[in-house]
């Protein structure tokens, strides 16, 4: 299975697939999907402060019997209970019962306060200290990679943003500019096209490739992001499906078959914004009709507090 390590700007190297406890929540259930994913292979596991669950991975990855160093851990500043930097990565390292982490990153440029430049420096310093071995960042455009770049005395080693299909066009500035300085690529949400927008042109040329190389449709979307250079982020609590996604390793797309999966993710590229948009809006009018309720009953003003209109 060749998801092969990725060399860093920094000199390390970082397994080519992780597994990602976003949406897992806490208690038993984040502890024993990271325990299987250690179990089949999983060598990488990223989380964050925001996901709530670093203890829980952590439990896991203690009881897998892993050595330390046999086992990648990325977490993030998330910005969590309006804790510092150095204070956050402190209690990442106690909730996680280790004494580093092998990447840290800002999960979202909006988190770099009081702005990018200081907010690294303090990132330096971490990494420096030997708290981190490798930092990096999340979900940053160009226009922040630039910025960041303009002080920077360590390179971020990467930057982990949204990758799939119906995204590909607009992330693609993000791809290359990054490919320019250096900075590796992680990729989340990759499945998208089949687990949210199923029906999609995406489907067509990811059915023709798998039937062809008789293999399952999620592991021709897994190779696409690979293709790319990207390390790719995934989960699932069904082993037969991580067992599928280790062995997407050895899938191997040609010229043609990229081709094919980037023209029909530019066709549906309109559909998915139109989806995203529509869940947006879906959800601000749950949250106004929330509000409402809860303002008639205390008296209190939440739609003007929260800016939901």
């Amino acid at each position: 299975m060749p998801w092969d390590p990725i060399k860093l700007n920094d000199g390390s190297a970082i397994p080519s697939i992780g597994f990602g406890t976003w949406r897992l929540g806490n208690g038993d259930k984040p502890t024993d999907e990271v325990e299987q994913a250690l179990s089949l292979g999983f060598s990488h596991i990223d989380t964050a402060q925001a996901y709530q669950n670093e203890t829980e991975a952590g439990k896991a990855i203690r009881e897998s019997g892993l050595a330390r160093e046999d086992v990648y851990i990325t977490t993030k500043y998330s910005g969590l209970n309006k804790k510092d930097i150095e204070d956050s990565i402190k209690d990442s390292l106690k909730n996680l019962g280790v004494g580093y982490v092998d990447l840290y990153l800002i999960h979202h440029p909006r988190l770099a306060v009081p702005d990018i430049r200081t907010a690294w420096e303090q990132f330096e310093g971490l990494q420096g200290a030997g708290l981190s071995k490798s930092i990096g960042v999340s979900n940053f455009g160009v226009e922040e990679l630039k910025a960041l770049l303009a002080t920077a005395k360590v390179k971020p080693a990467v930057n982990q943003i949204m990758l799939h299909p119906y995204v590909y066009a607009k992330q693609k500035p993000i791809l290359e500019y990054a490919k320019k300085h250096g900075i590796v690529i992680e990729a989340y949400s990759t499945l998208i096209p089949l687990t949210v927008l199923p029906g999609g042109p995406v489907d067509k040329p990811l059915k023709k490739i798998a039937e062809a190389k008789g293999v399952a449709t999620e592991q021709v979307l897994l190779a696409w992001a690979k293709a790319k250079g990207a390390v790719v982020l995934t989960m699932s609590s069904k082993k037969d499906r991580l067992e599928r996604y280790l062995e997407a390793g050895d899938v191997e797309l040609s010229e043609e078959d990229i081709e094919a999966i980037d023209e029909a993710g530019a066709r549906g590229a309109l559909h998915f914004r139109f989806k995203v948009f529509g869940k947006r809006l879906a959800l601000a009018a749950a949250l106004g009709a929330l509000a409402l309720g809860f303002s008639f009953i205390s008296g209190v003003d939440l739609v003007s507090t929260f800016n939901l209109v």
